[in-house]
């Protein structure tokens, strides 16, 4: 299936959750995330805040799970640019304050900046993803940039509120792909 294709169907298919089948499914990535027990030691993990127009999975349980358990692990923000193109990241605290920007996506003010080469692990949105791991988002081309920003060792994890389709026929080698995958069901693995 072609990317535009997917992203068509993807947005319908989440218009049409529920609001109790997003919440479910939420925390069911959350908790197959979690027994992932190698994210509680890395030091810096960069996860976006839910867009809830868009019904994205939503990440705070995440969040506050790590606030809770694992308080040494920062948690890092994307915040959009005015350019419209670009991402820079901040980091996260429970006593951050945030505000709605012009998209309204929740952002943190007067955060201390975070640059791309300190992160560890990226959780990442996606709309798509499939059995090779490649990964459909809004096509904006935001997260493949700041991807490209990161170290070489960093893990890209997607979180999918749905299992992968077999194939992205229109996918191509200069897009990141993902590590693994978490989605309510399993994590997926993926060959790099």
């Amino acid at each position: 299936m072609l990317k535009s294709e997917l992203r068509r169907q993807m947005l319908s298919w989440r218009q049409a959750l529920s609001e109790l089948e997003l919440a479910t499914r939420s925390q069911q990535v959350a908790a197959r995330l979690f027994k992932e027990t190698y994210l509680t030691q890395l030091r810096a993990i960069h996860v976006f805040l839910p867009i809830q127009r868009q019904r994205e999975l939503d990440t705070w349980g995440i969040i506050r799970r790590f606030w809770r358990e694992f308080p040494e692990v920062h948690m890092v923000v994307p915040v959009m640019q005015e350019d419209g193109r670009s991402l820079r990241h901040y980091l996260l605290t429970p006593d951050t304050e945030l505000v709605e920007n012009a998209w309204n996506v929740p952002e943190p003010l007067n955060a201390a900046e975070v640059a791309p080469q300190e992160l560890d692990a990226v959780l990442i949105p996606l709309l798509a993803f499939d059995e090779a791991g490649n990964r459909v988002g809004y096509g904006k081309g935001f997260y493949d940039r700041f991807l490209q920003q990161c170290r070489p060792d960093v893990l890209l994890i997607g979180l999918s509120l749905e299992d992968p389709v077999a194939r992205i026929a229109d996918a191509w080698e200069g897009d990141v792909r993902l590590h693994a995958c978490v989605t309510p069901g399993r994590v997926w693995r993926f060959e790099k």
